[in-house]
């Protein structure tokens, strides 16, 4: 099958040191909400994070991964077909470990947890990758040793404005704000939000209506909820939030969960977040102003190790990426109670992320 159309599709990356296909190509089924695997590719080792952007390929949609690897890269790839296949060469990020990656201004930009840095390339016309043009060293460190000894930028995304990039820092409890000049493709620091020590936080996702933030915090199981001022690129921390029951949280000698990914519903009534660990997904409620997030229960990732959570594009479904039990599970949304109720899942090896055209 082959197919110049991307629409109801999703892409799983994967490690492919770990046995992973790399990228696939699934169908989505409108109805059921079932994945049907069309194609995959282990071009790009280690794929761990991927994000669409647009090209002037014959299918229009252009995907991009991160190569997780020592001497790290980031490359464009053309899905016009079920084979994803490398648009251009794959660009060095002139750093270690990416993490994660997103698209701003017109660039790429990636978040490399070994170096702890973030990298801007730019996006050609055909939707290929220009050579880095910025690398933007994050410093500093944090109270777990053996976790915080330096940054380590785990996450890259811009705000629902468009006017500011955030970078998430594990290693230093802080999220970056940074200005980013589509002519230049220069980051610049703008500010700093620093977080409570010891909580390395992860990833953060945006409330829909823009004014909140919630930073999923990975050394401890817990989201942190903070205001976002858009017109002075300030974001403040004002409340924190455990993902999980207490009596799942661990011991003195360390948490026994690492959350990974979390997820705001389309209308902002619920976030959920993975939990690595734990193996379930929280449901939490937000209240109308999206300040305060209360816990309403955890329920199985169909899974072991869930690296990644993904709402399709009708809000209906939640997907997890089980990274160790290798497969990717889906959950019907309950409308009313936020609770994902399970419906199926697909094998994938080492799968870490899922995203849907």
């Amino acid at each position: 099958m082959d197919s110049n159309n991307s629409a109801g599709r999703a892409y799983i990356g994967s490690f492919t040191s770990a046995g992973g296909r790399g990228i696939t190509v699934a169908a989505v089924d409108e109805e059921t909400g079932a994945l049907t695997v069309l194609g995959a590719t282990d071009a790009v080792p280690d794929p761990s994070y991927l994000a669409l952007g647009r090209g002037t390929g014959p299918g229009g949609a252009v995907l991009y991964a991160v190569s997780e690897t020592e001497k790290g890269a980031a490359v464009a790839l053309d899905i016009s077909g079920d084979i994803p296949r490398p648009l251009g060469e794959p660009r060095p990020v002139d750093g270690n470990g990416p993490t994660h990656l997103a698209l701003a201004a017109g660039h790429v930009v990636t978040a490399n947890y070994g170096s702890g840095s973030v990298t801007v390339l730019p996006v050609l016309a055909d939707g290929a990758l220009g050579a880095a043009g910025c690398v933007l060293a994050h410093e500093g460190g944090g109270p777990v040793v053996e976790r915080q000894e330096g940054p380590h930028a785990h996450q890259v995304l811009p705000d629902p404005s468009g006017n500011w990039v955030l970078s998430v820092d594990l290693g230093t409890d802080s999220v970056r704000i940074c200005v980013l000049d589509p002519d230049t493709g220069k980051l610049r620091l703008h500010g700093k939000t620093v977080l409570r020590a010891g909580t390395g936080p992860r990833h953060l996702a945006f409330h829909p209506a823009g004014g909140h933030a919630y930073v999923l915090n990975e050394l401890e199981p817990t989201v942190t909820v903070c205001r976002w001022d858009a017109a002075a690129g300030v974001l403040e921390a004002v409340g924190e939030t455990s993902v999980l029951p207490e009596e799942a949280r661990g011991d003195a000698a360390g948490p026994a969960s690492y959350p990974s990914e979390v997820v705001v519903a389309h209308d902002g009534r619920f976030l959920w977040a993975a939990n690595r660990g734990h193996d379930s997904i929280s449901v939490l409620a937000l209240d109308a102003t999206g300040e305060r997030a209360s816990l309403v229960t955890t329920v199985s990732c169909g899974g072991h190790w869930p690296r990644d959570l993904a709402l399709d594009p009708t809000g209906r479904r939640l997907y997890a990426a089980n990274e160790r039990s290798g497969n990717v599970s889906w959950f019907a949304v309950d409308p009313e109670t936020g609770v994902p109720v399970p419906e199926g899942s697909l094998e994938a090896p080492a799968a870490s992320c899922v995203i849907f055209a």
